[in-house]
């Protein structure tokens, strides 16, 4: 199994509790904002924000606080224009490789909190370009494996134009080309299929394998980043044994 794809396992389980959900929920508005005030506060033709939207919804978002960021976005006074995207690249415990996608109101404040969690776990933020090379943008959408074999999910998934599919422990991992997710994902729903998760990604080329401390010094790194108001999202490339990824859930 994909480490990282045991670690979104996790993630969705932490996200699930309420002491994180307001986190996860502000995070889930900066990036509405931010998508309708560059593409419209359609979905129906802001392909972005109906991803993110889609997104917020399968982590128990309130249709109020969609609609509210929306607004706040697309009005008068809007908050969006005061975010700005950025990513930051560099290596964790054991050379693994970690790209961090940000969005922030100050520049400096995220610069020094990404590059404080980096050092705090054996880390090295680097420039531009340090790691982005090694990994690709591509939709992923993750199907039980109850009640659904090999065969069916095969089938399913290339009939409505996924790249590919790969165990992922209790879950079928579906891999779409970036472009294509949405259209995929739409057909797999018209199937009936139950889809647990979907999102867009970063597909790293190859893994690191790591154990022992650096394994769970990562994983802390991991938390960590994510836990920062400013960090949408972490990538990594590690390769973390399932036991151990048990161990530290």
């Amino acid at each position: 199994m994909s480490g990282h794809s045991k670690w979104s396992t996790i993630k969705r389980k932490k996200g699930a509790a309420d002491s994180r959900r307001g986190k996860l929920f502000s995070k889930f508005a900066k990036e509405i904002m931010v998508a309708a005030k560059e593409g419209g506060a359609d979905p129906d033709t802001n392909a972005r924000l109906k991803t993110i939207i889609d997104k917020a919804k399968q982590n128990n978002m309130p249709n109020d606080n969609i609609d509210r960021a929306i607004k706040r976005a697309t009005g008068a006074d809007s908050d969006a224009a005061a975010f700005e995207q950025i990513n930051y690249e560099g290596y964790g415990p054991g050379g693994v490789a970690v790209f961090v996608d940000a969005l922030t109101d100050n520049k400096n404040r995220t610069a020094a909190d990404v590059r404080h969690i980096f050092t705090k776990h054996e880390g090295k933020l680097g420039g531009s370009g340090t790691v982005s090379y090694l990994f690709a943008k591509r939709g992923l959408i993750q199907v039980s494996k109850d009640g659904i074999s090999e065969d069916e999910i095969f089938e399913a998934a290339l009939n409505a134009g996924a790249e590919d599919v790969e165990d992922g422990g209790d879950m079928w991992d579906i891999y779409t080309e970036y472009t294509a997710f949405n259209d995929v994902k739409t057909s797999l729903e018209e199937t009936g299929l139950n889809l647990e998760n979907s999102e867009l990604t970063m597909v790293p080329s190859n893994t690191v394998k790591i154990t022992g401390g650096d394994a769970q010094n990562m994983l802390k790194m991991l938390e960590m980043l994510e836990d920062n108001e400013d960090v949408q999202n972490v990538w990594s490339n590690f390769d973390i044994d399932e036991d151990e990824m048990d161990a530290y859930e």
